[in-house]
């Protein structure tokens, strides 16, 4: 069911005092795409993109829903504007793992829907939702020709470089190396920090079209990044 975000301003332990800040509005509502019907498209795809499903999309869903995957689009003046996949390690298309860890598989607010504070708003929900988790993690970019998981962004939605690798993609702007980063957000002051299998990043990620690191289901080789 449709519900109105009436989130809690939650203190947490270690967690950024940016979230605990947020104050959400009548204006948005979040909803959790997994648990209802009518939201297939969504799905399977971004926010704007291809609306056709593609294997790779399909068997990773069928695989994560049951390990706790949880998708949610944020829904702003009537308009979904926004949308937060997350999950367990288990659940996650990134080889990062750690103990009582929830990993955010992507996070991307519309263009035309900034300015309102919408990201924080989405990873707020993911940590009241997960709130027994010690920590969150994700991956970031730098110097990647892609607008999107820019450390910058990760950092000021209260996330923290833990370490990186720095990286060639095989096939486009191979002249041009970019660094992919381990983030981190402790939600409780004892949490450990989180790891991550750095060849098994080299493969890149078949589950989304749409993220920089996608790797083609053409593509023949297993690793379509380098490490430098």
């Amino acid at each position: 069911m449709l519900f109105e975000n009436n989130i809690k301003n939650v203190k947490l332990d270690s967690c950024s005092e940016i979230l605990v800040c947020m104050k959400p509005t009548p204006r948005t509502r979040i909803i959790d795409i997994v648990k209802i019907d009518g939201y297939e498209d969504y799905l399977h795809r971004c926010l704007t993109g291809p609306h056709r499903r593609f294997s790779g999309r399909v068997e990773y869903l069928r695989e994560a829903i049951p390990e706790g995957f949880h998708k949610k689009l944020l829904v702003f003046n009537g308009n979904v504007v926004g949308q937060i996949e997350y999950g367990p390690p288990k659940a996650s298309y990134y080889p990062i793992s750690g103990q009582d860890l929830v990993v955010m598989n992507c996070i991307w607010v519309l263009r035309k829907a900034k300015g309102h504070n919408l990201g924080r708003l989405l990873v707020k929900d993911m940590v009241s939702s997960e709130n027994q988790a010690a920590s969150f993690a994700t991956i970031a970019l730098d110097n990647h020709w892609s607008p999107w998981f820019k450390r910058w962004q990760l950092e000021n939605l209260g996330f923290k470089p833990l370490e990186s690798i720095t990286v060639i993609h095989k096939t486009k702007n191979q002249e041009h190396p970019f660094s992919i980063f381990l983030m981190w957000m402790p939600n409780v002051s004892e949490a450990k920090p989180p790891t991550w299998n750095h060849e098994k990043l080299l493969e890149g990620m078949t589950f989304c079209t749409a993220h920089p690191l996608y790797r083609p289901q053409t593509y023949r080789l297993t690793q379509i990044l380098e490490r430098q």
